[in-house]
């Protein structure tokens, strides 16, 4: 299987504090990844430095084929990215956010065009069209936030928390976006605080104080620590933890 991202020995230091302590993973083209730790543990941070945004004080980092330290730019261009807290500009109506991000990804006027009608349909928002985002329903905008983070087709996307504070019937719908993009051959790296949402993934990595302390996929990580669900993984290896946020 062809690697989307490859982390030796990463390392992240601010001063004395180790936030990412010698993390080891590879994730795999069309592969939804979940990234799970509790408050603390070094997840946001990682994302940070996989994303471009920050820098590691040393390791080996490949993401999208690009060397993290050589080719940070077009690192960026080949990623989507979806914040917990932002990822739409609330003033701007559905069309001028696609019309805004497609211009940022260089995506041509009939491209955006395109997109546009596409999403509106696809996401059923013809009587949300001309409001602003603010005033948008919660999973609405989450719905949208996605699908703008993916309008250029990267090779992978990354998932801050997507459906944290929506009700379960959108997280699920939600969901069925993040597969069908994953079976186009899109890597999804996404974090999630609903150890539900982990059984959805192909494999799941467990971080306690900056150290990876599990990975696998869902099935191999219940049978290893003897648990009927992922939520009493995470909690048996959470119960480690000596630093939170």
């Amino acid at each position: 299987m062809e690697i989307a991202i490859s982390v030796k020995n990463m390392v992240k230091k601010f001063g004395d504090f180790v936030a990412n302590d010698h993390l080891n993973f590879e994730v795999y083209q069309g592969e939804i990844f979940g990234f799970l730790g509790a408050n603390g543990a070094g997840k946001t941070t990682a994302i940070k430095i996989l994303c471009g945004i920050s820098s590691p004080s040393s390791g080996e980092l490949m993401v999208a084929g690009y060397n993290i330290y050589k080719n940070r730019d077009k690192v960026k261009k080949s990623i989507g990215y979806m914040s917990q807290k932002f990822s739409l500009y609330d003033d701007l109506s559905i069309a001028e956010n696609i019309e805004f991000y497609g211009g940022i990804y260089g995506l041509s006027r009939q491209i955006i065009k395109q997109k546009t009608a596409e999403y509106i349909h696809e996401l059923a928002l013809e009587s949300y069209e001309k409001m602003r985002v603010i005033d948008l329903p919660l999973g609405i905008k989450q719905k949208l936030a996605f699908s703008v983070a993916v309008i250029h087709q990267p090779k992978i996307v990354f998932l801050d928390e997507p459906t944290s504070g929506v009700d379960p019937i959108t997280r699920r719908q939600f969901w069925e976006m993040i597969y069908r993009e994953a079976a186009n051959g899109t890597t999804v790296f996404v974090t999630t605080h609903y150890m539900d949402e982990a059984e959805y993934c192909n494999r799941v990595s467990i971080m306690v104080d900056g150290r990876i302390e599990a990975l696998g996929t869902p099935s191999e990580l219940k049978n290893q620590y003897s648990a009927s669900s992922m939520e009493e993984v995470f909690i048996h290896l959470a119960r480690k933890a000596t630093r939170i946020d």
